[in-house]
């Protein structure tokens, strides 16, 4: 969507959206590429090392397959489809099946434990779920509590009360017609962290792609060029993995790397990069980090022909962009956006210069500013909130039956980022801080209060404040403050108890890293925890 130019000025003037009035995700993916029986769509490295090539026309095949399995199951147009999946071709397959039928994806990471995926799947009343042997044994212990739950497909063998994924679509027919989507009709449900109680379902329409695009190819220096082969350690399950990587590239008919790592290492990282020929990749500042941490030596052993590398979800300082240079040869772009409006702000080395400390400028179809309380746009440097102007394609719908919280993520026609920041004389924005309590922590935007809620329902704590605290490495760690039922003593094992009771019913990235007992913790005179002050003795 993006013409290359040689300055930003004539990108941003020149650009215009071009949004139909019907779009589908799914054809858009997909189907729209499947003519050419040898177009590459997916590069899987299985676990064993192994690996195993897709087509877009393998992948429409098997997506009308399962879109027939799911029709025939009842599953219609606005029912919610969950995919509880690591990187992997099934993932992809439910998404575009989903999309396909008119259904809406509810991606979940599959680290959540129970009380995460309870939650998720009853507030969006999900009719199927779609998942594997270790997620079907998480919705095992909850299946009861989820009512609207009928369907569980599981791809690896189907277990009591389950349906066979790959038995069913093998048997189905490969032929399917695509509902005819509006492109502001619903597509797609992310849940984000909140400050206060639980998480929130962003709910975004099938137009959520194309209000990416713009973003993707600017963090990416003009993306898609020849040979470009996206990749990203990125779950995706969440935004960064799935919008800004996997369905944008495939939007442009751009093959794909997918691999699961166990654990994510660096000189993994730039293994597979060489091995598979990786062009573009967004790797969040944790993970450039690592990479950085593993000396030269380590990228020195692999010859990566990377062209263009984005990241995003903090600031990075100058010495992580000369690394970049250095070891790839390239400028790390840095973008900025969340769940609800994403790819908004973004550097580019082809046409800007770039700034240690700022995110970049505002991508070019998005009206982004500096405002204050009552809406009123601040002069350059002036420091308020950073705020995008609607309508945007790429802005959500609405919080999931949440008008409430919908309501208080604007200020007039102006929504929200939550973020505290200000512009310079150049137009580039600079981060200050956020002006609420979400933690970022190794890419991931945690809500403390789906953490503080989960803390007290173990039977020795009695309350629970929960922040981040600042770390070098991932930018934040989980730090909780916790008062004591009467009769439990501060000990090393309740300490390891209480961190694995948090990691094994929300997610393994939630926990807190940091534990402190305190007497009682600062509230105000409503009852609320004063985060603020826990930062202060943090």
């Amino acid at each position: 969507m993006l013409a290359g130019r040689n300055d930003y000025a004539t990108v941003r003037s020149d650009f215009v959206w071009d949004v139909p009035d019907y779009f589908n995700i799914g054809v858009d993916v997909c189907d729209k590429w499947a003519d050419d029986p040898d177009r590459l769509a997916l590069m899987y490295r299985r676990r064993d090392g192994s690996r195993r090539d897709y087509s877009f026309a393998q992948l429409k095949r098997l997506s009308n397959r399962f879109a027939n399995v799911m029709r025939r199951h009842g599953i219609r147009r606005g029912d919610r489809v969950g995919i509880l999946l690591p990187q992997s071709p099934e993932t992809a397959v439910a998404h575009i099946a989903t999309y396909k039928m008119g259904g809406i994806a509810v991606p979940l990471f599959t680290l959540f434990g129970v009380e995460a995926l309870e939650y998720r799947l009853g507030n969006c009343a999900a009719k199927a779920l779609v998942t594997d042997q270790e997620g079907a044994r998480k919705i095992a212990e909850i299946r009861d509590l989820l009512p609207a739950l009928e369907y569980v497909y599981v791809i690896d063998g189907a277990p009591d009360g389950c349906f066979d994924f790959k038995a069913l679509s093998a048997e189905a027919s490969d032929e399917f017609e695509p509902v005819k989507t509006r492109a502001d009709e619903p597509a797609l449900i992310i849940y984000t962290s909140g400050t206060t109680g639980q998480p929130k379902g962003a709910l975004h329409a099938h137009r959520v792609l194309l209000g990416h695009l713009p973003g993707v190819e600017m963090s990416h220096d003009f993306f898609p060029q020849d040979g470009d082969v996206m990749w990203t350690p990125a779950d995706w399950a969440w935004i960064g993995g799935l919008l800004d990587v996997l369905l944008p590239a495939w939007h442009h008919g751009k093959p794909v790397v997918a691999h699961r790592f166990e654990k994510f290492s660096a000189e993994a990282a730039f293994e597979l990069i060489a091995e598979y020929g990786v062009r573009n990749t967004f790797l969040p500042p944790t993970a450039l980090k690592m990479m950085r941490a593993a000396g030269d030596d380590v990228a020195a052993k692999f010859k990566c022909n990377i062209r263009s590398i984005a990241s995003g979800g903090e600031t990075l300082g100058a010495e992580l962009l000369d690394w970049g240079r250095r070891v790839f040869g390239v400028t790390i772009n840095e973008f900025y956006g969340q769940t609800e409006c994403n790819m908004i702000v973004s550097s580019c080395q082809s046409i800007m210069a770039p700034k240690p400390g700022v995110m970049g400028r505002p991508v070019p179809g998005h009206n982004v500013a500096v405002i204050d309380i009552h809406g009123n746009v601040l002069p350059i440097g002036e420091m308020g909130k950073i705020a995008v102007k609607a309508p945007d394609p790429v802005m959500f719908l609405e919080y999931w039956r949440n008008p409430d919280a919908t309501r208080d993520k604007y200020i007039g026609e102006w929504l929200l980022t939550g973020d505290i920041g200000q512009f310079d004389e150049d137009g580039y924005i600079r981060f200050v801080g956020r002006d609420d309590d979400l933690i970022s922590s190794a890419g991931y935007r945690i809500g403390p209060g789906e953490i503080e809620d989960c803390l007290i329902g173990h039977p020795a704590v009695r309350m629970a404040g929960v922040i981040g605290k600042p770390d070098e490495q991932r930018g934040q760690i989980v730090k909780a403050f916790i008062v004591l039922v009467d009769g439990f003593a501060q000990s090393p094992e309740l300490e390891a108890e209480i961190r694995n009771f948090v990691k094994t019913r929300l997610a393994a990235h939630e926990y807190p890293r940091e534990i402190a007992f305190m007497e009682q913790l600062p509230m105000t005179t409503t009852g609320k925890v004063v985060r603020r002050a826990l930062r202060d003795i943090a």
